[in-house]
Parts: structure tokens; sequence; C-alpha cells
């Protein structure tokens, strides 16, 4: 692998990672139109770490308080008098608990599904029909006006759908924060907290997906550390920008500004398919 690829590979990690446009769609088009094969698979476990790092690095003051928070959770139960006001008042616990909760489903429907959608995920046409569905969700979310609700109003019944929906993003074309994202404005949650608690949830998937690629196989590879280290690095600075971003757009409530993307690459995707 030259150093050019490796970085071009890192930008579009870095940018489809976090924007709405599906990281997975834009994988598969890049190997069929430019014949870019997929990465081995330490590189390409490389490319995730970069943009876990830039998650950590976006929400590092949340990720420590709340980490510092459940590894005081046994004193804090014990000199609880209300267990339940311990969970919906404490805003750390409460997050931990819907992430928690929230990974469920994904980690079900990812075990469930993941050889299915391995076999599938070449297929140019598949991933122009859920481009089309990405940009349909996104579109919606445009009607979404009011504040929302607060952390303290989001519930079990909340986080449990949006795992669903994040468990359903591993079909190639379906953005996992599109889609995390526009379920939890139409659940009517904030757009601040929805922007949060999608990133804070897939912490443990991409961990998950990671593992999942990982099976048995020994991972061996050609490619030089330095163009791993390359790699990851474009993807990790690349990916902090991205996020940064897109919390500022769901923020504003301009999330269907993607719409218009993701309808015309998967119309150009679906002709493509017909060639």
């Amino acid at each position: 692998m030259e150093p050019l690829q490796s970085v071009m590979l890192g930008i579009v990690q870095g940018l489809t990672e976090f924007l709405p446009v599906s990281s997975s769609g834009h994988l598969v088009l890049l190997q069929n139109l430019f014949g870019i094969r997929e990465p081995e698979l330490l590189f390409d476990i490389s490319l995730h770490i970069g943009t876990l790092i830039a998650i950590f690095i976006v929400f590092y003051r949340e990720i420590r308080s709340i980490l510092q928070t459940l590894l005081r959770l046994p004193a804090l139960i014990k000199s609880s008098e209300n267990l339940k006001s311990l969970f919906t008042d404490n805003e750390e616990i409460r997050i931990a608990s819907l992430i928690i909760i929230g990974s469920i489903p994904t980690g079900i429907l990812g075990i469930l599904f993941h050889t299915i959608v391995d076999q599938i995920f070449g297929s140019v046409w598949i991933v122009g029909l859920m481009l089309l569905v990405t940009g349909t969700l996104l579109w919606f979310t445009r009607q979404i006006s009011v504040e929302g609700r607060p952390l303290i109003k989001v519930n079990i019944r909340d986080a449990l759908m949006i795992g669903v929906m994040q468990g359903m993003a591993i079909m190639p074309g379906i953005s996992r924060s599109g889609s995390t994202i526009s379920i939890a404005l139409f659940l009517g949650i904030n757009r601040e907290i929805a922007g949060r608690y999608s990133f804070l949830l897939s912490i443990p998937a991409i961990l998950g997906a990671m593992i999942l690629g990982l099976d048995s196989t020994i991972i061996q590879t050609n490619i030089p550390v330095k163009i791993i280290l390359l790699g990851t690095v474009t993807a990790g600075i690349v990916g902090y920008i991205a996020l940064k971003i897109l919390l500022r757009i769901v923020k504003q409530g301009r999330l269907y500004y993607f719409a218009p993307y993701c309808w015309l690459l998967g119309v150009a995707t679906l002709i493509l398919s017909l060639l």
C-alpha cells in the first residue's frame, strides 16, 4: 500500500464514520469505482482505532466523569436511601445505564446478522438502496422544531429503539450516526442529547465490531508500520474535525443538509449497479 492510498482511506474513514453518509457504503463504492480493494484487517482496525480516539478526545470530560462515577457506584448505592433516585438524578449513572441498555439490541443484531451482511457487503445495488433510506431519514428531521426532552426524560424504550437502529446500521449504506440521531430526534429527544448519546453509544459498538472482525483469524499484514500509522493518524484528525462539525450541525437542527448528497449518491449507485 502506498502512503497516498493510506491517507486517502484515512480521510474517507474519518469523514464517513461520523458524517451521516455511511462509511461502509463509501468503502463499497471505492472498491467498485476505483479498484481500491478492502484494506487488510490490521489496517482496517487501525483506521477504526483512529476514529475511536477522536470520539474519546471530543467526549473526554464526559467519558472521564462517567468512569469516575461508575468506580464510585458501590459506595453511592450503599449510601443512597433511594436507588431509583440515584439512577434518575445522577446524570453519569443514567447515561451509562442507557448506553448499556442501547448496546444490547445492537450486540444481538450484530452477532446474528454479521455473517449475512459480510456476504452482501459488496452488493452495489443494496448500498444504493440503503443510501436512499438514509437520505430519507435525514430529510424528515427537518420537520422537528421542538426543543426535545432532556436526558432525565430519556427512558429504556428510547435506548432500546436507538440501539435497534444502530444494529440495523451494519447494512452497507445505512449511516450509523445518521440513523441513530434521526430516530432519537423522532422520539422527541433534545438535539444535543441525541448527538451526545449517539456517539457515546457508538463506543461499545465500534469495539464490538472490531472484536467480531478479528474472529479467530491470525492478524498478518505486509503493510509497513509507518503506512498503518499514517492512515490511523489521518483518520483520527479528519474524524475529530468531522465529529465537531456534525455535533454543531445537529445542535442547529440541520442534519437534513446531508439528505440530498445521500439521495444523489444512492441514485448514482443504483445506476452503476445496472451497468
